[in-house]
């Protein structure tokens, strides 16, 4: 009796020292906090053993997911934990933060709307609603909710810097700045959100011709970017070692001839594939064409990405897919009308735009899948598209991170325009190239020209894509300026040439080459 008592006392003892559920995840909370997210997983693993649909827990690891690039299983969990709790305002608060990271900004608000039915004194809420609402240039939105945000968190640096975007869209440049210097100065620490805050105070010194202290801000928002997610990706392909691993196969993949394969049922009877570079123009045509009748655009989806897992991860993949047959073929045809289907859009006998500037990667893979397609490819001065890139703001890509210096952006637009050459010699591929400057300049006859080459008629409600853009929306990085009308952003290189001189030499051959030099 006395021992089975001592066993007893024992047990209680263990068990009274073992952490409980609770304290397991507000100890991952605290890890994720500090920037611990390996740690933090190892904790939330023991409470997901315990009960694998711990609410708490589930949104704990999507946390984490979303914080190293993993959006697709970031929101898988989010999903897990809303089955498990519907009404926890935590986890609808998470999945929008997952869904903005991602650009799906109609998911995001819906998240957000969410948390604010919930609780409605949720500032992080409030402030979602407010950088969407300023994102998508909804002033009104914008800055009520960043209202209601600053009046329960008068520190919310989103809401704060959703009234900065405001201010900036608005031209009133003096007034982001002032808001901004002294609200840095309090973020000692680097966080996404001091480098959107860095961004946004380097596009209010540019507004006022501050080029020295706008170049060390974005620098500063580039060094926290790399800083935050470099090591988060670490161990996976840069995107400019991608580039050369596509560009030495394709002169190997021997001499493609157009055919004439049946698409599937559910296939556009246009098909056209827009892309370029980054900051070259895309968004704008792609909100240009969508301006008119029958004609559906789709923005930087992955379309193709089961050709792109089959075929581009190896250093032969391509070649192997030059050699699939027709019937092969046909199976990521249908894969990609279906992921297009799956995306919302019935675009069957219609114009159907994909648009992706840095789908170039994958004309390989479009001219033995889709022949017949046109491409539209957009050019702009190099030495504007990688100023442009350097001081942008992006969601995190393997492509994002090379934009976080000056001589990496040019390194990788030299690669990517090399590919690009490589693939316009070696493949059957049906192109029509668009100058951004032309665009800006002559709108009508470069649309014209655009549209001739497309096989639809031109109308002048092409000239409304501003509007269209605002009833649309635009989840890229360019959807403040393609709301604005026509935007000459030629030659803003100058201004900060100093800081270009290093890399003039990489990009020189492509300004002459692409008739930039005038």
């Amino acid at each position: 009796m006395l021992v089975a008592k001592q066993r007893l006392n024992a047990k209680l003892k263990v068990d009274f020292l073992k952490p409980s559920l609770d304290q397991l995840n507000a100890q991952a909370a605290h890890l994720i906090n500090s920037g611990d997210g390996d740690a933090a997983i190892e904790l939330i693993e023991q409470v997901l053993a315990a009960v694998p649909r711990d609410p708490t827990a589930l949104t704990l690891k999507a946390i984490v997911l979303r914080l190293s690039g993993q959006l697709r299983e970031a929101i898988l969990h989010c999903d897990a934990a809303i089955e498990a709790a519907p009404n926890y305002a935590e986890v609808w608060l998470q999945r929008g933060f997952v869904l903005a990271s991602g650009g799906s900004m109609d998911g995001a608000r819906a998240c957000y709307a969410r948390v604010v039915a919930l609780d409605p004194g949720n500032a992080d809420a409030h402030a979602g609603l407010a950088a969407i609402g300023a994102r998508g240039g909804d002033g009104d939105e914008a800055r009520a909710h960043a209202a209601q945000a600053l009046a329960i968190d008068p520190g919310n640096i989103i809401a704060r810097c959703a009234v900065a975007t405001m201010d900036i869209e608005s031209k009133k440049f003096a007034a982001a700045r002032d808001a901004l210097v002294p609200l840095a100065a309090t973020m000692d620490t680097v966080s996404a959100d001091r480098s959107m805050l860095f961004g946004l105070l380097g596009d209010a010194h540019h507004g006022l011709g501050e080029v020295d202290a706008a170049f060390s801000a974005y620098a500063r928002a580039k060094g926290d970017f790399a800083a935050l997610h470099a090591p988060r990706i670490a161990g996976r392909e840069p995107h400019h070692a991608m580039i050369d691993r596509i560009a030495a196969q394709i002169p190997k993949m021997g001499s493609l001839h157009a055919t004439s394969p049946l698409q599937p049922a559910n296939a556009a009877a246009t098909h056209v594939f827009l892309m370029g570079y980054p900051r070259s123009g895309t968004t704008l045509v792609e909100n240009i064409l969508a301006s008119l009748p029958d004609v559906f655009a789709l923005e930087e989806r992955p379309t193709l990405g089961d050709a792109d897992q089959a075929f581009l991860l190896g250093d032969d993949g391509l070649i192997t897919f030059a050699a699939l047959d027709e019937a092969e073929l046909d199976t990521y045809r249908t894969a990609y009308w279906n992921k297009v289907a799956a995306s919302g859009l019935d675009v069957a006998g219609k114009v159907f735009v994909d648009m992706d500037p840095l789908k170039a990667t994958r004309l390989p893979l479009i001219a033995r899948l889709f022949p017949h397609a046109k491409i539209l490819l957009m050019r702009r001065d190099p030495r504007d598209c990688v100023w442009s890139c350097f001081h942008t703001n992006f969601a995190l890509t393997s492509a994002a991170l090379e934009f976080t210096t000056i001589e990496s952006a040019a390194r990788h637009y030299d690669r990517m325009m090399a590919m690009t050459q490589a693939a316009l010699h070696h493949l059957p591929l049906n192109t029509h190239v668009v100058r951004y400057d032309a665009l800006v300049k002559e709108f009508d006859a470069t649309t014209q020209a655009m549209c001739d080459f497309l096989g639809i008629a031109w109308s002048d409600a092409l000239r409304s894509f501003d509007k269209t853009a605002q009833s649309r929306g635009v989840s890229t990085a360019s959807a403040g300026q393609v709301r604005q009308g026509l935007y000459d952003g030629s030659r803003q290189w100058e201004q900060y040439r100093a800081y270009l001189d290093p890399v003039l030499p990489i990009l020189q051959p492509w300004v002459e080459q692409f008739g930039f030099d005038a």
